[in-house]
């Protein structure tokens, strides 16, 4: 039987997906009025460019959609979601719960490309929906739409952003009128809109941290298959709704947060999925953990709003094909032979992040390279991506990722991947050291 510090750190475990989405929840949503990357609750915030070095409101964004993002608070009725039919380009507006579960993934993959409406209820909602309108169940009242739009670089934006207007969230009572979303009146001064949410629940302590699990876990039940977990954390004070404060906080539960961060710090470091040719596969269930709480929890912390497997297989690399770190004093290629591109049905990307998972500032302003957009090929029609401080020569600068001075890591992405990817036949191409 775990003693009481064991499971107070399985509990911050358990509970960080939980706190870290409310921490970036209060961050985009600490506005009066929708702007580019933050809107208030059942509004989005469409990305009219790609993010850049100076993003920090979550780890790991991608570069090679533009965002539309929405908070979407469902404890007052449905909210429904439209999107516009979209020809040939390819789009996803996964769901994700309080607990960073997809539950649904409205898109080009699961719902094609035509016009669609689709009602996001609460748990627990009953009532009549509009005819020809899609019932989405959400597992809490607190969810994220975290909307991709396929765009083909830059040139791309101004028709993206053309496809952007047209999707909308409107709650059900509006449905069929005019609609204006409400004027946010004030943002309360408690509410962090500097600090990135990694930082500032690792800056919690135990008090911090456990009472606002607690909260949220009232607003926000756990899902059945967490029953056993939940009855075990309850043994140190971790009960929805119960209240934490200086007086009532416990020694284990001090423990709890020192070695749940201790925890999840080390297994980040670690491979968690499998490894080819250096390139770390993020586990099958992403995005649907079940109660694997470690992954649930690590892959909130490197990449939070993470698809399923299905709609995105996330690919990792931190060293070359060596073993040894990837550093910006060094330079790299890595070689697609001819007809061994990754197989996937809509496209794939690699982006290079620096090890806190931000972007690196650099001459080009790129972050990302795609395909199918504009990458050269070579003589014998493989294509190499080089990475290095310097331009590689202006021939190959569509295939050039700049470096930062210091360390770094890369995220290839394979979006709605094929069959063979998703039954692990699939080899990522080694990253080789030039220098």
């Amino acid at each position: 039987m775990p003693g009481a510090d064991e499971i107070a750190v399985e509990a911050y475990v358990f509970g960080y997906p939980l706190v870290i989405m409310d921490a970036t929840r209060r961050l985009a949503t600490s506005v009066a009025h929708a702007t580019a990357q933050r809107a208030p609750s059942n509004q989005f915030a469409h990305f009219r460019a790609y993010p850049d070095s100076t993003f920090t409101d979550r780890a790991s964004p991608n570069a090679d959609t533009l965002y539309s993002l929405a908070w979407l608070d469902l404890s007052r009725g449905p909210i429904v979601l439209s999107v516009p039919d979209m020809g040939n380009r390819y789009y996803l507006m996964p769901l994700l719960d309080a607990w960073t579960n997809v539950f649904a993934a409205p898109g080009t993959r699961t719902t094609g490309n035509v016009a669609g409406d689709f009602a996001i209820t609460g748990p627990g909602w009953s009532g009549r929906l509009p005819p020809k309108v899609t019932r989405i169940v959400a597992p809490t009242n607190m969810a994220w739409l975290l909307g991709r739009t396929e765009t083909r670089g830059q040139s791309d934006y101004t028709a993206v952003r053309r496809i952007q207007e047209r999707y909308s969230l409107r709650d059900l009572n509006s449905w069929g009128s005019g609609y204006r979303p409400p004027h946010r009146q004030c943002v309360g001064p408690w509410v962090d809109a500097l600090t990135p949410p990694v930082t500032q629940v690792d800056r919690m302590d135990a008090v911090t941290f456990f009472s606002r699990l607690n909260a949220l876990m009232a607003s926000n039940p756990s899902a059945a298959a967490d029953a056993d977990a939940v009855a075990r954390f309850s043994s140190v004070g971790i009960r929805a709704g119960q209240p934490i404060d200086e007086t009532t906080i416990t020694p284990a539960l001090r423990v709890g947060v020192q070695g749940g961060r201790a925890k999840l710090s080390a297994d980040a470091l670690r491979a968690c999925g499998a490894v080819v040719n250096g390139w770390e596969f993020a586990p099958k269930h992403t995005g649907a953990c079940g109660t694997d709480y470690v992954w649930r929890a690590i892959a909130a912390m490197r990449n939070l709003g993470a698809n399923l497997h299905a709609d995105t297989v996330y690919v990792r690399a931190t060293s070359d094909a060596d073993g040894q770190p990837l550093i910006g004093s060094r330079s790299y290629s890595i070689r697609f032979n001819d007809g061994q591109l990754p197989p996937v049905n809509a496209f794939w990307s690699i982006t290079l992040y620096k090890s806190n998972g931000t972007f690196a500032d650099n001459s080009l302003g790129r972050h990302a390279v795609h395909h199918p957009n504009g990458l050269c090929k070579d003589g014998d029609g493989s294509i190499v991506v080089r990475l290095q401080r310097t331009s590689p020569g202006r021939e190959c600068e569509s295939n050039w990722l700049p470096t930062p001075a210091d360390s770094f890591n890369l995220v290839l992405r394979l979006h709605w991947p094929s069959k063979v990817v998703l039954e692990g036949a699939w080899r990522p191409p080694l990253i080789k050291r030039e220098t």
